[in-house]
């Protein structure tokens, strides 16, 4: 059994947490409020994001992030992005000898359009880390902490240390499997928030399944394309964190990007939406990063790009639709190549 360092608090860091203590493993876990860690250690429960969650004995909460760190064999960082770089320049310090560090984050960093796991490359040099992990795929903490079933990926440029956290997390409960493309997971646990965004969006118009279907079938293209163009293997958006992650983040009600969107869609603005949650909403900044990136390396995402004008520029909903239906006509397939062949003019009988 090992001894884990789990920094950030929050529903999703809560519910791992869960899932490391159930395999008997110990858990230090970091969060920044006095008063939930001693609700933690107290009374066995996160109130503020899982009030109803009875926790396991061997999860222990600590305020100083020193304490979490001592004597551990892995740090699993659940953070937002945009608290990234102050949590892990803060851990850094305390930090003595090379450690596997996991990242089950999900975003993009605006100004630098790093992915998590390249930030903590960044961050944490070399002589404290031992490699990168990230863990993603559709998972919602509201029902990992309930046991329910649910299927995630392990991902490393060193497929030995996801097959070490596949070991970590896998259980009944929570099935763990490995993929090689680092960039492909990561891409895809980040940019199906902002898809999901546009998903809660036409909810929130009063639109149907017809129109969310349609986004999420094209918001998969856009991701793909990016992410190809990015280094990512194109199958990688067929699986967990490409597909998987897209379906749940886009159909649930327990998606902070979907009730977000929902909002946008019902004439809230952002200041208000992000008011009214309380929550950091991942896709909101992951939509100004990818809008970026896709304009720099030159790759279509129409999506993306009227979603960004609605969160940024106060364009309408109705009126970014209006747009995306408007667009000339072109081929479904045209932005697929397979090797030399053109899918459009190749078929075999």
């Amino acid at each position: 059994m090992a001894n884990i360092a789990v920094l950030g608090s929050g529903s999703w860091g809560t519910a791992l947490s869960i899932v490391l203590a159930d395999n008997g493993h110990r858990v230090q876990l970091w969060g920044r409020s006095k008063e939930q860690v001693d609700a933690i250690n107290e009374d066995r429960r996160n109130t503020r994001y899982l009030p109803d969650v009875t926790l396991p004995e061997n999860i222990h909460a600590y305020t100083n992030i020193a304490d979490a760190l001592n004597v551990v064999d892995a740090v699993l960082v659940v953070v937002p992005t945009k608290a990234m770089r102050d949590v892990l320049s803060l851990a850094r310090e305390h930090i003595s000898e090379p450690l596997l560090f996991v990242h089950a984050s999900k975003g993009i960093e605006p100004e630098t359009h790093l992915r998590v796991s390249q930030i903590i490359e960044e961050v944490i040099p070399e002589t404290k880390r031992s490699s990168v992990v990230v863990l993603s795929g559709p998972s919602h903490a509201e029902e990992v902490c309930k046991r329910q079933p649910t299927t995630v990926t392990s991902s490393s440029l060193q497929m030995e240390s996801a097959e070490e956290v596949q070991d970590l997390f896998m259980n009944q409960h929570f099935r763990v499997y490995t993929n090689p493309d680092l960039i492909g997971v990561e891409i895809g646990g980040a940019l199906k928030n902002i898809i999901a965004i546009g998903a809660g969006m036409t909810s929130g118009l009063g639109f149907g399944d017809n129109a969310k279907a349609a986004l999420m079938t094209r918001g998969l293209a856009e991701i793909a394309r990016l992410g190809m163009k990015l280094g990512a293997n194109p199958l990688t958006f067929a699986g967990l964190s490409g597909l998987g992650d897209l379906i749940v983040t886009c159909t649930s009600v327990h998606s902070r990007n979907w009730r977000a969107g929902n909002m946008l869609g019902k004439g809230k603005t952002v200041d208000e939406v992000e008011s009214e949650m309380g929550m950091v909403v991942e896709g909101i900044r992951t939509t100004k990063a990818a809008f970026q990136v896709s304009q720099e390396m030159n790759v279509e995402m129409p999506i993306t790009e009227e979603l960004y004008q609605v969160l940024f520029h106060d364009k309408s909903p109705k009126e970014a639709v209006s747009e995306l239906m408007g667009r000339v006509k072109k081929h479904e397939v045209e932005d697929l190549k397979f090797g030399d062949k053109d899918p459009l003019n190749h078929f075999e009988p």
